[in-house]
């Protein structure tokens, strides 16, 4: 006999109480749940199973089986459902969350295109700056920057960016430019308020020492555009991914604070629920992103 058929009508005995629910719920006659469990137990050696006229339990060495064949019942539906799903078409209601400043510079100018190539599929992405937990919340992934805090989630990078200080030309012009690091200490600096760090920025000196610099801030926002305004206006000096300063840069609204700075790239990744197999509609979406971002180098970004 077929060895899962006979751990399925084992375990299914075990879960409905008796042969007679197990028979109803695999769809077949009691005998033949009886005639797989007696041959796994011919099989085994072993008693499995006490049985009344009442009722029917398992037994001490039956008890610590079941655990064994439910993981390894549970395993082979995973491996049926990943084919299923891996054939299937992608569609269903994709949530994603993402950063305010990404999602509107560069998620939403794409999402269309997503949406026309694979009509099923409607998303709701919410825009926010703080750190959501996917599961939890309701997620199904997340468009995240920077060092991955969850090692729990699995990540696929989509592109990279890096980071630089920057104010506009106003700004050096009334408080003078900072020629090292040390210098930063004398200036306004302007923070992002979500960072889990708080006010501290790492930064790479040009021996290639890495430092950590934290001062406290003239203004504390949790938006990276509202501090991108203010820097253009010249309240201070900003620390910001270059795909949302780079416009303002090419326009001479900001400049490089110290240009002779080394800088080091900051992965873009799509993170989502750990588990054997992705959700058709999920790795649509983030197959999507790649295709879309794949000529980002970390100049352009």
């Amino acid at each position: 006999m077929d060895r899962l058929t006979e751990m399925e009508a084992f375990a299914t005995v075990v879960d409905q109480g008796g042969f007679t629910d197990a028979a109803k719920k695999m769809g077949i006659s009691k005998s033949a749940v009886s005639k797989h469990v007696s041959s796994l137990e011919a099989r085994l050696g072993a008693r499995l199973l006490n049985r009344t006229t009442r009722r029917v339990s398992p037994t001490e060495i039956g008890l610590a089986y079941y655990d064994r064949a439910r993981r390894v019942l549970n395993d082979a539906g995973e491996a049926d459902a990943l084919v299923t799903a891996m054939q299937s078409a992608p569609s269903g209601l994709l949530r994603i969350s993402v950063a305010t400043d990404f999602g509107v510079n560069h998620l939403s100018p794409v999402i269309g295109d997503f949406l026309q190539e694979y009509p099923d599929i409607t998303v709701n992405m919410v825009l926010n700056n703080r750190y959501v937990e996917l599961i939890s919340e309701g997620f199904d992934m997340a468009v995240r920057i920077g060092e991955l805090e969850d090692s729990t989630l699995r990540a696929r990078k989509l592109a990279a960016t890096t980071k630089r200080m920057i104010a506009s030309p106003s700004y050096f012009q009334r408080f003078g430019r900072p020629m090292r690091i040390d210098d930063l200490n004398e200036h306004k600096l302007l923070h992002y308020s979500n960072q889990s760090n708080g006010n501290l920025w790492k930064v790479t000196a040009p021996s290639g020492e890495k430092r950590q610099i934290r001062t406290s801030g003239w203004l504390t926002v949790n938006d990276g555009q509202s501090l991108l305004n203010a820097a253009i206006a010249g309240l201070g000096i900003a620390y910001l991914p270059t795909f949302l300063y780079a416009d303002a840069m090419r326009d001479g609204l900001v400049e490089e604070a110290i240009p002779d700075l080394p800088v080091d790239p900051l992965g873009i990744y799509a993170v989502y629920p750990p588990g054997r197999f992705t959700q058709p509609k999920v790795r649509a979406f983030i197959d999507f992103l790649v295709r879309k971002f794949a000529d980002k180098s970390d100049t352009a970004w």
